[in-house]
């Protein structure tokens, strides 16, 4: 297997603000796009050509990364018009491959991080002869996901939908998006029109008799979609938790990349990213946050588990835990921000002006 698609085209609503001027799968974890430690992992398995299926925002991905070959990759990029959904972006992507009807393509959502052994997913693939072979992951509380029983031999024998039941949760396997299809496939799946490989391709294929494998790999795996998972996956890539070879530093307590400032009496923990030109002031605390470049933590704030955007501002003695600023925004002195808030981009908040507390 030498080539795989790439699915970059949704619009990150869970994620809004970090989204409103950037695509997903460019919001940076761990000091890089996202994006950058999925190319990464996929060429350490030995892919070479990638095609990339945009759609929002899609003037964003070429200008960072080219044609790959900084990353010793050869990337495409197809942008849908309208979007076309998980199936139509496959189908509309098909035309740049290079894969013949029989060649294994992998096929990986741009907003999952996980430690998927791909060369283990490919052999799966090959010696069972499935038409799509699944990574599947076990989860302690299903009823948010799709559920995918298996045979005892690996074979996938259904796709149910979220479970409303405790009767209905009958495996703990859920899709967790990566698959290998057989190339030939992806050109079954109808064209121009929006398609869902979950709701439609796959259990259409399982219908037709097609085998659909599944292989539970259960290492590291956390879908990025809500800010929490965000952050938290972010001090995960810093931490080492989870594996990428983009990290862009050693693995440790925290990230402060070039340019980037601390003040000596500053701590900075728990898998904190300080970006580029930030600057986190005297007596300030940062634990498992994300500090985007340019933003400024002012003396004595205290921020636990948020995302900073650019070029934001955190006043002197705010306390913020769980929360979201959005790029540009300033939150003033002495405000107290609490888990789920988001601040949109360019917002102001005056000095005193939030609290949970007494202002005593």
């Amino acid at each position: 297997m030498t080539e795989a698609i790439l699915l970059v085209g949704g619009k990150g609503t869970r994620l809004r603000p970090l989204t409103v001027h950037t695509p997903k799968p460019m919001v940076r974890a761990a000091g890089v796009p996202f994006l950058a430690h999925q190319l990464a992992r996929a060429k350490a398995a030995g892919v070479e050509h990638i095609v990339l299926a945009t759609s929002y925002l899609a003037e964003v991905f070429e200008p960072y990364f080219g044609d790959g070959s900084a990353l010793g990759l050869h990337l495409e990029y197809v942008t849908e018009e309208e979007p076309l959904g998980t199936g139509g972006a496959l189908r509309n992507v098909a035309p740049r491959l290079r894969s013949g009807p029989g060649e294994p393509v992998l096929v990986f959502n741009g907003d999952i991080l996980t430690g998927l052994d791909i060369r283990a997913l490919v052999r799966t693939h090959e010696e069972t002869g499935a038409d799509v072979s699944l990574h599947l992951t076990k989860v302690t509380d299903p009823r948010a996901y799709g559920l995918v029983p298996t045979d005892g031999t690996g074979r996938v024998l259904a796709f149910l939908e979220k479970p409303q039941t405790p009767e209905e949760i009958v495996t703990d396997q859920i899709n967790a998006g990566a698959y290998v299809f057989r190339r030939s496939v992806i050109d079954t799946i109808p064209r121009g029109r929006p398609v869902s490989v979950e709701r439609e391709t796959f259990p259409g294929l399982l219908s037709a008799g097609a085998h659909l494998q599944g292989m539970v790999d259960s290492t590291y795996w956390l879908d990025l979609g809500t800010p929490a998972a965000f952050v938290r996956g972010s001090a995960d890539l810093v931490l080492g938790r989870a594996p990428s070879p983009a990290v862009p530093g050693r693995c440790g307590d925290r990230l402060v990349l070039p340019t980037a400032v601390v003040a000596p009496d500053a701590k900075v923990s728990g898998g904190t990213v300080v970006g580029e030109g930030a600057f986190v002031a005297e007596g300030a605390r940062v634990s498992g946050s994300t500090i985007l470049p340019g933003a400024v933590i002012e003396p004595g704030a205290v921020v636990t588990d948020s995302l900073i955007g650019a070029r934001a501002r955190v006043g002197t003695r705010s306390v913020l835990t769980g929360t979201v600023i959005g790029d540009g925004a300033v939150v003033g002195a002495d405000n107290e921000l609490r888990d789920g808030i988001r601040i949109w981009c360019d917002a102001r908040i005056p000095a005193g002006a939030v609290r949970f507390s007494s202002d005593q």
